[in-house]
Order: C-alpha cells, then structure tokens, then sequence
C-alpha cells in the first residue's frame, strides 16, 4: 500500500500504523530538501521525526496539547500540522517562525524559544482542564530534551508535577547533546539510566500483563510495581530520580522505532497520574554526516543534500564571538585568576577557545543561566576574574541573580553579552533587544558597546585590568569590522569618540549600529546636510563631555542603538540632558517597544525597524 504525504494528523490518524515508518522517511526527506537550502535547526528535528509522528498518531490533536521544549525538535510536527507547503519559508520575513508559536497554528500550544519551559506550561494546561471540567480531559503532553531537563526551570516543574494531582505525561528527548555534548551530573545519570534491553522489555511487558489483568491499576502502583521498582534498583544498583518523585517511569526506549513509540503511548497515555516515557534518540537521525557530527550540524547553514557537504562559504572576517574568544584567551594567559563561564554554549560563545588551552580554567554549566551568574559572584567573591559569556536573550532568565548576587556587593563580574541586537533568522524569542534597559536598571554596572573589533579587544582588557565592579560588554551576531587583532589596550572607561563633526545635526551611537549611521551620513552629505557622529563607546558611565559639547553646539540629536528605544541609550542622553538643564531635542531611534520585533534577514529586520542607513537618512531630513 503506498503511503500519501501527510499533511494533517487527522490525516495521520487514517493510516495504518506499519504505514508509519514511510511516513517517517517521508518528513526527513522534506527537511533535507528543505533545509538544505533554507537553513535551520536540523540535527534536532531529524531525530525527533518518529516523536512528533507517533504523538499526532496516538493522541487527539489539537485538542490534546503537545507542548514542545524549545522548538528546536519541533520541524516536523510543523510538517505534520499543514505547513508543509509552507515550510520553504520557515524563518523568513513573513514566512514560518523556526519555533513553536501559538501566532501560526493551534497545534502550537506555548511558545518555545528558550529551553526548560514545557514541564510547568504542560503542568498548567492539564491543571486548566481539570479545573474546568472538559468532557473528555484534555491529554496533555510535555517533550523535553535531557538538556533542557536540566534547566532549574525543568526542576521546579518536576516538582510540582509530583506534588500536584494531574494526568500529564513529559516524554524525555534524550540524544545525549544540547548544541554541544551535555554536561553536568544529570546527563550523566541519564546516560547510566539504562539496564539490560532484555530487563527493560521484560519488565515493560510484565507491566502490561499485569495491568490486564488487575494486579496494577491507576489509581495506584500496587505491591507489584514497587516489587518491580525495587528490583530494578537492585539490578541497576541506582534509584530512579523519577519515581522518587512519584512520577512513573517508563523506559528508556528507542525513540526513532516509531512502531514501538506508538505501542508504548498507547499503553499508557490513559493512565492516571504523572508519567515519563524515557525515549533514546539519534541527533541527526537519517542523515549520516549529522549523524557522526551532531554538534556542527545543529543548525549548519546550507548543504549539499546528496552528499552532505556544507556550503558555508569561506569568509575571513572573524566573527564578534571569535573576537571575544581569542581576546579571553589571550588575557588568560596574563592573568590566572581569569575564567570563563558560559550556559551550554561552548561553541555558540566562542568559549571553547579557551577551554582548548585551559580546561580547568572553563565552566559550561548547562541551561542553567542564572546558576552561572550566582556561581561567578561566587568565583568574584573569593578573588577570581570570572568572564561570563552568555546570549543576550537567555540572559533575561539570569536577572535577578545579576542584581542580587553580582551588583549589590560589586564584584568583578564580566558579562559578555552575545547575540546583542537583531540575531535575523531565529525572531522574536532571540533578539537581543533587552538587555541595554535591564543593565541601566541595575546600579553600579559598567555597560559598554564596542562598534569595533578592535574596540571589543580593548573593553575586554579594560574589563579584565581596569574595572573596579561588574561590567557588561555587549556586541551582535555575525561578522564583526575593524582590526581583530588590534592590540589589547585597555579603553578609559566612560571615555567616547568623535568620528566626524557636522553644522546641521548630531548622531549619537553605541555599537556596530554605528556602521549604518555612518552610511546615512554618507547619503545626507550628497544632499547637502552636515551631521556630525560620536560613537559613545559606553552607556553607563556616559561621556559627560562628548554630552556637553554636542549640548553646546543646540543642534538636533538623534541617538541610534541596537536594542528598545525606552530605558537604553537613547534614553540615559535623553536623561543626562534634561538634568543638567538642555533643551534640546531628542529624537530616539532603536528597536519598538510596544511590539516584538519577528523574524527575517537582519538586513529585512533593520529596515522594519527603521534602523537601516536609508531609513535614517530619511528620519534626519525630517528634522531640519
């Protein structure tokens, strides 16, 4: 029997389930082809392929909620949920966001940018149906990934799931990586959780026998379960942390067999009380250069999809994070007390330059961003140097432990802020639009925006041989400009730069957006107007005399920056001013405030957001 493209669940459900596998080779087929050519997250999605088909199949969707960690799993439950034809357009402009998003479609149920998110929005939508009754309750379904369960989020869930009357089910993703391998105590465990094959089907299928006939039921584990519980123990000389919490295990099991995954669902989606269904999976299942390499082709840009070489041109421009890596590497070398620290993103931070050299002297904690903060006012406290390398946007979840733990005794914390800005293709989840306001919230940081390579070289020796307190050096996605060489001279802090001097009016900048600014000056000057550029270098503190002098000259001032328009930068020049007695006015230009800013090129993204050198260009001449 031929097998159809499956395009609904509904359509799904009609199938036979030994139709299921050809359903399977038939979603990786499309995301090769896809995603070859329009990039995304594929090793992720390639292995959860039999997770999102055998979830549709069994359970009733939408009406059933699956709730995905992350989202970065998730390309094939879009497939499945009538996006196929659309899915050339996954994270364009206007096109599919690369995540889970309520916006786009029903079967979305929670948005899933940042991980560790699904046990507690799965745990309140099973709540939510119990509370209102629903003919019949709504099966609902957490799919996390083990290094996503390791996030302190994840634990909390957990613990309330445990300790709260509910019937949801967490299906455990578990291939054993994030975007690099998994670390912590956890993964490890998660790796040993594994007796016999034999034992695990043995017991599975007594489970079964038992349950048929009456000896376990749902409403408790009976003698039977505990015997079995406490056998496994035995065997596997280890407890079980989930059934120490009351959650009843099942597994590990093959997750990309997804006859077996069907079966497994089917035993036991009715059962009563919490349950997790432990899956082993293959990152990049399907494809075999994924598969041997998961880490680089987490999301790998674009390949050839015959013979899985990746085309990923061959630039020399160095990136921002490499700029950071060599720069950390180099002034780890001066100073021992140097360390780096980041939250499962070796690679993606550029960490992993230092840990190559200095392994002891390098912490990836995992998905735990606000443990990496404590730990390193920690470090801070007792005389180390710690650099913190973390996302912009997965940053936010480490708020209170900046304020708290870093600021309020001024340790000497370094925050290296990636993915500052616009980040393009990823949207709204991972913009780096907030973090300029949150850091000028907290007293006492140093905030610091290079515009440069060479000025990210130079805030990073300042940061490790000049700075008193905490400091925050925040710098964007991609390429960087300037010499990533230059030498490691420390920047005076608080200290701008005059680029050009102008009659008409005055541009005020922090960061790379800098470079735009700098062509619309360009164009303005083709048309006769003359601005003046300072490029402030910092936000906290501001250059008083840059301010003074661009006070003295009264003519209109326009602040650009890379992050919202209220509480950053434009707004502490909007401040200063107005304090120490200025009139002038201020025209802020940045990203929105009262919207989230979606997905697209960066290019794209800038324009929408008025922040390209034609759109500031044109908010300048609105001014004269």
């Amino acid at each position: 029997m031929d097998t159809p493209k499956v395009n609904s669940p509904e359509q799904l459900r009609s199938l036979k389930v030994e139709q299921l596998p050809d359903v399977c080779d038939d979603i990786r087929r499309t995301l090769i082809h896809e995603l070859s050519e329009n990039p995304g997250h594929f090793a992720s999605s390639m292995g959860a392929v039999e997770i999102a088909v055998a979830l549709h199949y069994v359970f009733n969707t939408p009406y059933d909620r699956i709730v995905w960690d992350v989202g970065h799993q998730a390309y094939a439950h879009k497939v499945l949920t009538g996006r196929r034809e659309r899915f050339a357009t996954n994270r364009k402009l206007g096109g599919l966001c690369g995540f889970p998003s309520p916006a786009e479609s029903e079967y979305d149920t929670f948005t899933a940018g940042h991980a560790s998110n699904s046990i507690s929005a799965a745990l309140g939508m099973s709540i939510a149906s119990k509370l209102q009754a629903d003919k019949p309750e709504r099966q609902v379904v957490a799919v996390i990934g083990d290094a996503s369960i390791s996030g302190g989020l994840a634990f909390e869930g957990l613990n309330n799931v445990a300790n709260t009357p509910n019937n949801m089910l967490i299906i455990l993703n578990d291939n054993e990586m994030s975007i690099d391998p998994n670390v912590g105590s956890l993964s490890k465990y998660l790796t040993r959780l594994n007796t016999s094959k034999r034992y695990n089907n043995l017991r599975y299928n007594l489970f079964r026998l038992f349950r048929k006939i009456g000896l376990v039921d749902d409403s408790s584990r009976g003698p039977i379960m505990r015997f079995a519980n406490s056998l496994k123990s035995l065997v596997s000389r280890q407890q079980n942390i989930f059934e120490g919490l009351n959650i009843r295990y099942f597994g590990p099991f093959d997750g990309n067999d997804v006859k077996k995954v069907v079966g497994v669902l089917n035993d036991i989606k009715n059962m009563e009380g919490p349950k997790l269904l432990h899956l082993r999976t293959r990152k990049g299942a399907g494809f075999a250069a994924a598969e041997a390499d998961p880490a680089h082709w987490h999301a790998p840009g674009k390949f050839n999809a015959e013979t899985g070489e990746r085309l990923t041109g061959n630039s020399t421009v160095a990136k921002w994070q490499d700029v950071f890596g060599s720069s950390l590497l180099e002034l780890a070398r001066r100073d021992n007390r140097i360390v780096g620290i980041t939250a499962a993103m070796l690679s993606g931070t550029s960490v992993a330059t230092l840990q190559k050299e200095f392994p002891k002297r390098v912490f990836d904690v995992g998905i735990s961003e606000g443990h990496a903060v404590t730990f390193a006012g920690g470090l801070a406290k007792d005389g180390m140097k710690p650099f913190v390398a973390i996302y912009s946007s997965f940053l936010q979840r480490a708020y209170d432990h900046v304020f708290h733990d870093v600021a309020l005794a001024n340790l000497p914390v370094t925050f290296c802020i990636d993915r500052a800005g616009i980040v393009g293709e990823d949207g709204a989840t991972h913009h780096g639009a907030l973090d300029l306001a949150y850091m000028r919230s907290i007293a006492g940081i140093t905030i610091a925006a290079p515009s440069t390579a060479d000025q990210l070289r130079g805030l990073m020796a300042t940061a490790a041989e000049q700075s008193p307190g905490p400091m925050a050096i925040r710098y964007p996605r991609g390429n960087s400009v300037g010499n990533a060489d230059a030498p490691l001279t420390p920047i005076e802090i608080g200290k701008g730069i005059k680029i050009s001097d102008g009659s008409d009016l005055v541009f005020l900048t922090v960061g790379p957006i800098a470079d735009n600014v700098r062509k619309a000056i360009d164009k303005l000057r083709a048309d006769g107007i003359s601005a003046a550029h300072y490029d402030m270098i910092f936000v906290r503190p501001l250059d008083q005399e840059i301010l003074r002098e661009v006070a003295a000259k009264g003519l209109p001032v326009i602040t650009v920056e890379d992050g919202i328009r209220n509480g950053g930068f434009g707004s502490a020049v909007s401040e200063w001013l107005s304090d120490n007695g200025s009139t002038l006015k201020v025209t802020r230009l940045g990203l929105p405030t009262d919207s989230f800013v979606t997905h697209g090129t960066p290019a794209e993204l800038y324009a929408l957001c008025g922040l390209d050198p034609d759109s500031i260009a044109k908010t300048a001449k609105s001014l004269l």
